[in-house]
């Protein structure tokens, strides 16, 4: 991968750039290399299965999974075939603590530039594909919480506000 210096972080719940839409990337270039490297080493750190680039500060349709099978890179990836339908409880690296039961297809077939700036299509199903459609979303400026029904949401309404005020005590 790339040697330049990139000094990214995770975000948490209240930080604006969650909620931006990304942005496509045109080309894979040695930027977007440094950034995907950086983001699978937080992944990793982190404990986490899957990294999108708003969830660390980067307004681009990137996404680096890992679910025990090595990394896989998804640059600008778009879902042309759902399958099924299967509702399991999920976690957020960006709502630490905050377990929802979200109902997502099953099985999906995307399309996706890799590293490489090669079109690949790919057909997941389960955990794989449970996870491209939640970092997916973030890609959408959209939060594992607003997959919540209004009971779950006020019933979160305290982590959340916990959330919030730890995001202000690290800034």
């Amino acid at each position: 991968m790339s040697t330049l210096p990139i000094k990214l972080r995770l975000r948490f719940y209240g930080d604006a750039s969650l909620r931006r839409k990304a942005k496509p990337v045109a080309k894979v270039t040695e930027k977007e290399m440094a950034i995907l490297a950086e983001m699978a080493q937080i992944m990793r750190l982190a404990g986490g299965v899957g990294l999108a680039a708003p969830q660390v500060g980067i307004n681009r349709q990137i996404i680096v999974i890992d679910i025990g099978e090595g990394p896989r890179v998804f640059i600008n990836p778009k879902i042309f075939k759902r399958l099924g339908c299967d509702t399991k409880e999920e976690g957020c690296l960006s709502l630490p603590g905050v377990f929802l039961s979200v109902k997502r297809a099953k099985k999906i077939t995307v399309t996706a530039l890799n590293e490489k700036n090669e079109a690949v299509t790919l057909s997941a199903d389960n955990l794989l594909a449970r996870v491209i459609q939640h970092e997916m979303d973030h890609l959408k400026g959209k939060l594992l919480v607003d997959h919540a029904n209004i009971f779950k949401k006020i019933e979160l309404k305290r982590k959340l506000r916990a959330l919030l005020k730890h995001k202000k005590e690290v800034l």
